[in-house]
């Protein structure tokens, strides 16, 4: 895996997302919408390192833990910093953080669905946007 294989995995996923959300597919759509954001995060790590030298599978790295990702990707500092002057993104990371791996075995709602999309997507103070602006 590479960067572009994460970058295009984040957007495949937020597209499949978009999609079971409009199926009513909530819960799917939470789920998948989590690692369009983990996939990001995943290229902005890539970002950091040779061409094909992606870590074994048992790296830090491999983790489904976003705040995590965003540390080993190297945007901590960046991403704290813009956080404490946006508070947008402060809320919308709020609700993205709420995500795990473990989100695919809850039922979630519409609203739920809903709030997490927004957060990811939003134009200005999106998370996703932010991210896509340093893989």
């Amino acid at each position: 895996m590479n960067r572009s294989d994460f970058q295009r995995l984040s957007s495949a996923r937020l597209r499949e997302a978009k999609i079971l959300f409009a199926a009513g597919e909530y819960s799917g759509a939470y789920y998948l919408a989590g690692y369009a954001v983990e996939c990001a995060l995943k290229a902005c790590f890539a970002k950091t390192v040779r061409r094909y030298d992606f870590p074994e599978k048992k790296a830090k790295v491999f983790t489904h833990n976003l705040s995590e990702l965003v540390e080993i990707a190297g945007l901590k500092g960046d991403f704290t910093a813009a956080r404490q002057t946006k508070p947008v993104l402060q809320a919308n990371w709020d609700v993205v953080n709420k995500w795990t791996e473990e989100s695919r075995y809850a039922a979630w709602s519409r609203e739920g669905a809903q709030d997490l999309l927004n957060a990811i997507v939003r134009r200005k103070e999106g998370v996703l946007p932010w991210i896509k602006q340093r893989w």
